[in-house]
């Protein structure tokens, strides 16, 4: 039986990091403290995101017993912490992300550089400090084989991509029996794989489950074109492309008996149940899915990589 990694009443967060084109400290602090509406629409820097925060109603927009209670930017991005914090009731800002061992209760890494999150985390780890790190995880091995060993050991870590959540493929990750056995799977995504690429295979993961044998990326860094063969004899081949905003979370699940195409819509829903799974986690200590799928996940993403620089071939996941 579990037990709580935190067992108090509201937890303490701290909203850790920016990247480049990475607005989750806005958005993600919105959602556990609320946001100054006038302000945020104005000002943000990211316009998408008082476009949905906008339409939510107020008696649902936060997650309950939870606040981020401290900000801290280190990165390079198109925003400062102060900025964040004062579109949304952040009380404190902080230089350096060790200053917050000690005064929160979990802190997030909104970063979406797997390279940098190992040096991100280490301070935390090492203070016992439970962790949410933005997708992906990691893109290389040793840093994968780092947080292998850190969960070996016992630590809180926890990460996703949003669209593992995406309400609108929900249907087909309980049941895919209407369309017969799966041939194809394909997705559309926009950006580059390093960063967005995770989106695409964690959208598609829950619905063939483990089990993905092989990768062949033919593309390059501003296109590319991935093949993954899959034990359950799928195809599944993901397309990413840095301006095909327009195409991002298109599905298509192609099987013997019938097809079905969906697009994820809500990015509001995907990320504030995402943030939710993290907080349930702290106050029950059950993960909502085995970090075993998180480790397989991120060997595709290195797979990807790696056939990449091999000139396409194809390699094992």
């Amino acid at each position: 039986m579990t037990k709580p990694i935190i067992d108090k009443e509201e937890l303490r967060l701290a909203i850790l990091g920016v990247t480049p084109g990475n607005g989750h400290p806005y958005s993600w602090s919105a959602m556990f403290n609320g946001y100054d509406r006038e302000k945020m629409t104005r000002e943000c820097p990211y316009p998408a995101i008082p476009t949905y925060l906008n339409k939510q109603p107020e008696a649902t927009l936060t997650i309950p017993g939870a606040k981020v209670t401290h900000i801290c930017c280190t990165g390079e991005g198109e925003f400062t912490a102060e900025h964040v914090a004062a579109c949304t009731n952040i009380p404190n800002v902080v230089l350096n992300p060790e200053e917050v061992i000690g005064q929160v209760d979990a802190v997030i890494i909104a970063t979406d550089i797997g390279s940098e999150h190992v040096e991100r985390c280490r301070p935390f780890v090492e203070a016992g400090v439970p962790i949410f790190v933005d997708k992906p995880m990691v893109d290389n091995q040793a840093d994968l084989a780092v947080f292998d060993q850190w969960i070996d050991q016992g630590s809180a870590i926890l990460s996703s991509s949003s669209m593992r959540y995406s309400k609108e493929y929900l249907p087909y990750r309980m049941s895919t029996h209407n369309l017969g056995e799966l041939k194809l799977v394909t997705m559309s995504m926009t950006k580059y794989w390093e960063t967005y690429g995770i989106h695409a295979i964690e959208a598609i993961y829950p619905i063939l489950g483990p089990g993905f044998l092989t990768c062949r990326n033919v593309g390059d860094k501003n296109r590319n074109f991935v093949h993954f063969t899959h034990r359950c004899g799928a195809d599944v081949l993901i397309y990413l492309r840095k301006d095909m905003g327009a195409g991002t979370g298109l599905l298509t699940l192609q099987g013997s008996d019938g097809f079905d195409t969906l697009k994820s819509k809500d990015s509001f829903y995907s990320f504030k149940t995402q943030l939710e799974h993290f907080v349930q986690y702290l106050r029950t200590g059950e993960r909502p899915f085995p970090y075993q799928e998180t480790r397989e996940l991120m060997r595709m993403i290195i797979a990807g990589i790696r056939s990449r620089e091999d000139g396409g071939a194809e390699v094992e996941v």
